[in-house]
């Protein structure tokens, strides 16, 4: 086949004017950025603020290409959000220092935690992602999906003091809301029963209430679904209803161990 039809075969499968892939490497950046602004002695506040305004507003006529996106005055906005957003991530590391006895010290759940980086991400574009901005909430939380193997959407409402050990194989999803003090462990999924076009602005993802722990690979679905306060749910349980408050929820698989070695 001569090149040129190679050519004007993909130029035309290439049909989506919008579709830039230096939104992505953009928003990685940012997002990096973001973190360094916030969290590293080094860095000059002032001078990254500065630069990532203008960063920013690379990034809003990038992704705000349909007639009336809310792109305007957004950063003003969000700039005004950075020293709160910045104290809830001070709680999730103090929370995560105080409950891991692994942690030598809060500098390094700032610096190696995955859990932590990935909730940082999270809580950064929340705020983006209720102003309704395009693309970029769901990129910075991708960037950490990409790096922590924790997949956390931007939209999930998530209160104070949040603890993800591990980190690995977490997914929480857009309608989840986990209020205050829950730890979550490696490979646990807040997930919806099905998965529907129809079901798009709907709650579709668990509410996990205050103080909760769960364990590693538990899986719990559903909108209607509370797990409730001070409840444990243990490892590899699978929950599509709702526990009372003060539960202990979990699984007992059937083991069997034998002697490999006939005597």
């Amino acid at each position: 086949m001569e090149i040129e039809k190679i050519i004007s075969q993909i130029e035309q499968q290439k049909n989506l004017p919008n579709l830039n892939l230096s939104i992505k490497t953009k928003t990685e950046a940012f997002t990096h950025k973001l973190f360094y602004t916030l969290f590293d002695k080094q860095t000059a506040v002032k001078d990254n603020l500065m630069e990532l305004g203008m960063d920013f507003e690379v990034l809003a006529k990038l992704v705000c290409w349909e007639p009336g996106s809310p792109c305007q005055d957004i950063w003003k906005d969000y700039l005004q959000m950075l020293p709160g957003i910045l104290e809830k991530l001070n709680l999730d590391a103090q929370a995560i220092a105080i409950n891991d006895p692994a942690a030598n010290s809060v500098e390094e759940v700032y610096l190696s935690y995955p859990g932590f980086f990935a909730i940082a991400t999270y809580r950064l574009s929340h705020e983006f992602y209720k102003f309704g901005l395009p693309l970029v909430p769901r990129l910075m939380t991708e960037c950490a999906h990409s790096i922590t193997g924790t997949d956390i959407n931007p939209g999930a409402k998530i209160g104070k003091s949040f603890f993800i050990d591990h980190a690995t194989g977490v997914v929480i999803g857009e309608t989840a809301v986990i209020k205050d003090n829950v730890k979550i462990y490696q490979g646990v999924t807040l997930g919806a029963l099905t998965v529907n076009r129809t079901l798009r602005n709907i709650k579709r993802h668990p509410t996990i209430e205050s103080n909760v722990t769960i364990y590693a690979n538990a899986t719990i679905l559903g909108g209607e679904t509370v797990i409730g306060a001070n409840s444990v749910i243990g490892g590899n349980v699978w929950l599509t209803k709702s526990v009372p408050e003060n539960s202990m929820v979990s699984h007992t698989p059937q083991i069997s161990i034998k002697n490999s070695i006939e005597k």
